[in-house]
């Protein structure tokens, strides 16, 4: 396969070492960079080179990724010390594919015009399971020419890429998936428990109300590892509670009343309280165990 343009990475955790690797299964000179190095350098083997600072991918690629945590996160690779808006050229294209606020990424865009780059706000949906696949559903923000720019780079991460509006409406977008992400996964614990607290075949529940209205990719993706114990993060419960963060913070200003949302995020918390954070968000489920006096497993 011919080597297309550069594409730097930054950030190489549960989700951008696989989108860095399909990065460069699909032909790109990948450049990544992570705050733990051994997480870019166990990438070495799959064809992605491996960068010694920010600056260093910003000053190596038109086009970078950034893939980290939360707002703070972003704003501090982007405009910190040898961050990639001092390191990238004019002409070249940000694309943060991570979950932030989205007031916070309009306003970021706006600066970083005045140096010439161009910004998307891209964030994912899919788990680490999508991109590890390069199924993940990718919602963006930001000018129409510039996405079609980077449109080559995006199919090589997902099957499902909308250019959503202006600046700010992938993260805006994003925050609606997790609002119906964050609900659905809490029905699916609180039938399950139910399900179980009155004696039920729980993995032969899950296929007859997966057949009819009820049915989910929750359901059917976490509710059998839900009741098999598989609580392996896909997306973990922590980053789940950051989006959810963000989610009600944009309503409270638009005074949008999201009362399930609420009830959804005091289960996370509950988990957290627990130590739980880093288990995958599928473990909801054992917030609804607790009160209940049971667990809900049943193993194929």
């Amino acid at each position: 396969m011919a080597q297309k343009d550069t594409v730097g990475v930054v950030g190489t955790g549960i989700m951008g070492a696989p989108m860095a690797v399909n990065l460069a299964k699909a032909g790109y000179d990948v450049v990544a960079y992570n705050r733990t190095p051994a997480k870019a350098e166990a990438l070495v083997g799959d064809g992605v080179r491996v960068a010694r600072s920010i600056a260093e991918v910003g000053a190596a690629a038109p086009i970078v990724i950034t893939m980290v945590p939360d707002t703070p996160d972003v704003l501090d690779v982007v405009e910190g010390p040898d961050g990639l808006a001092a390191s990238m050229a004019a002409g070249s294209v940000l694309i943060d594919m991570s979950t932030i606020a989205p007031g916070a990424t309009r306003e970021l865009a706006a600066r970083l015009a005045e140096r010439g780059i161009a910004m998307l706000d891209a964030p994912v949906s899919g788990g680490s399971w999508g991109a590890q696949q390069a199924t993940l559903t990718i919602m963006a923000g930001g000018e129409q020419e510039v996405f079609d720019r980077c449109l080559p780079v995006f199919e090589a991460l997902g099957k499902n890429v909308t250019l959503m509006g202006p600046s700010g409406m992938g993260q805006t977008t994003k925050l609606v998936n997790q609002i119906l992400v964050a609900g659905t996964c809490s029905a699916v614990a609180e039938a399950l428990v139910f399900a179980a607290a009155h004696g039920a075949d729980l993995l032969k529940t899950i296929e007859a109300v997966g057949g009819g209205a009820a049915a989910s990719w929750q359901l059917a993706n976490l509710g059998p590892r839900m009741v098999n114990g598989d609580f392996a993060p896909g997306f973990m419960v922590k980053l789940q509670q950051k989006d959810l963060r963000l989610v009600l913070e944009s309503a409270q200003e638009k005074h949008v009343p999201l009362a399930v949302t609420s009830i959804a995020r005091a289960y996370y918390t509950a988990l957290e309280a627990d130590g739980l954070g880093e288990e995958g968000t599928q473990a909801l489920i054992k917030a609804v165990e607790r009160p209940a006096g049971l667990e809900a497993r049943q193993r194929a």
